[in-house]
C-alpha cells in the first residue's frame, strides 16, 4: 500500500495505491505545516485517508508547500501517529511538480497556482531554484500576484470605467477595507487570490489581458530566464497556468522558449511516477535475487532453485548461505 499526497495552498489531494495497482482518492483542506497544527494534520489523515488505506502502509510520499526543516518533521510526526509505515518521504511541492512534469528527464519545472515557483531539475533532484519570494517579494503571475495587480489598478484609479463599476458592484470594497484585508487580517494571499474569477471572466478585455500578459512576462523574465531555458523544455503545474494557457504559451513563444507540458495538478502524474519506480525497483530486486540464488546453487551443488532461495533468505547473504549449507 502506497500513499501519495500533493498539498497545495487550499487543498490536499491524496491517492492510495494498493499492491494490485488499484487507486483510491481522498482530499481535504490545505495542510501547510507552517500554518496548521500537528493535531489538525493527524485529524485529516484519520478522517480522510486511513479509512481507505488502513493503518499499515509500505511507503508514503508527501509533496507540499512549506515542508522544510521543522515543518517537514511536523508532517512526518503526524503520519507516524496515524500510520505504521516502512518508508516516508516528505518533499517540497516543487520536487513534486518536477517529477510530475519530467519523470526521469531533465527540465525546467514551474508552479503557477496561488503562488509561483520554479526550478531546474536534472531528472533526479532539484539542482537550482530561483527563490519564490512569497506574495510580497515575488510569486510573479501566481493567483495572489494577479489579484494584487488588479487591486493596485483599482485603488490607483487605473481600471477602465466599466471594469471599475463591475468590480465595485461585485465586491463592495473600498480603499480602507482593502488595506485592512491585506495588512491586518490573516491569510492575505488567499484574499488576493480570491479575485481570480473576476480576472478569468474578463480575460477578453484588453486591460485584463494585458495585466495577465504582463504578469507572465515578469515571471518569465525574473524566473525562467535565469535557467538554460532555450535548451530545456519548460513545464508548468497549477490553475493559473492552465486557465491562461493560451496567453502563457504566447508569452513563452515570444521569448523564444519551448513550452512543455502544462498540468492543472501533479497528483495523477505522481501516481504514474511512483508506480513506475516501484515496478522498476521490484524488477531490480528480483534480478539481484535471481543472481544470488544462482551463485548459491553453483557453490553448493543444490539443484532445487526454491531450496537455494530459502537458504539465502534464511542466512541473508550468499557467503553465509554457502557456509551454513556446507
Amino acid at each position: 500500500m502506497m500513499i501519495i499526497a500533493d498539498s497545495g495552498s487550499t487543498k490536499v489531494d491524496f491517492r492510495i495505491v494498493d499492491d494490485g495497482g488499484k487507486v483510491r482518492k481522498a482530499a481535504c483542506e490545505g495542510l501547510n505545516p507552517l500554518y496548521v497544527t500537528s493535531a489538525a494534520i493527524q485529524e485529516a489523515l484519520k478522517s480522510q485517508v486511513q479509512p481507505l488505506s488502513g493503518s499499515k502502509v509500505d511507503s508514503i510520499y508527501f509533496y507540499g508547500a512549506g515542508v522544510i526543516g521543522e515543518a517537514a518533521e511536523k508532517v512526518r510526526s503526524a503520519f507516524a501517529e496515524v500510520f505504521d509505515y516502512d518508508l516516508i518521504f516528505v518533499e517540497s511541492d516543487m520536487l513534486g511538480a518536477a517529477r510530475a512534469l519530467f519523470g526521469d528527464r531533465a527540465g525546467i519545472a514551474c508552479i503557477l497556482g496561488t503562488g509561483s515557483n520554479s526550478c531546474f531539475y536534472d531528472g533526479r533532484k532539484i539542482v537550482r531554484n530561483v527563490r519564490s519570494g512569497g506574495f510580497i517579494l515575488g510569486d510573479e503571475a501566481g493567483g495572489a500576484d494577479l489579484g494584487k495587480r488588479l487591486l493596485k489598478a483599482f485603488i490607483k484609479g487605473l481600471l477602465p470605467e466599466l471594469l471599475e463599476k463591475e468590480f465595485e458592484e461585485r465586491y463592495h470594497l473600498d480603499y480602507a477595507a482593502i488595506v485592512r484585508r491585506v495588512y491586518k487580517e490573516p491569510e492575505p494571499s488567499k484574499f488576493l487570490g480570491s479575485f481570480s474569477p473576476f480576472i478569468e471572466e474578463n480575460i477578453s478585455h484588453p486591460f485584463i489581458n494585458g495585466l495577465v500578459t504582463g504578469a507572465f512576462n515578469d515571471f518569465i523574465g525574473t524566473n525562467v530566464m535565469q535557467y538554460d531555458c532555450h535548451n530545456y523544455e519548460v513545464g508548468f503545474i497549477g490553475s493559473v497556468a492552465t486557465v491562461y494557457k493560451d496567453i502563457l504559451t504566447k508569452c513563452l513563444d515570444d521569448s523564444g522558449i519551448r513550452p512543455g507540458t502544462i498540468l492543472r495538478s501533479p497528483i495523477e502524474a505522481l501516481v504514474q511516477y511512483h508506480t513506475r519506480r516501484r515496478q522498476q525497483e521490484a524488477r531490480t530486486s528480483e534480478e539481484i535475487m535471481d543472481k544470488a540464488v544462482a551463485l548459491v546453487m553453483a557453490r553448493t551443488g543444490i539443484s532445487d532453485r526454491e531450496k537455494a532461495r530459502q537458504l539465502l533468505l534464511k542466512f541473508g547473504s550468499v557467503a553465509k548461505a554457502v557456509e551454513n549449507y556446507i
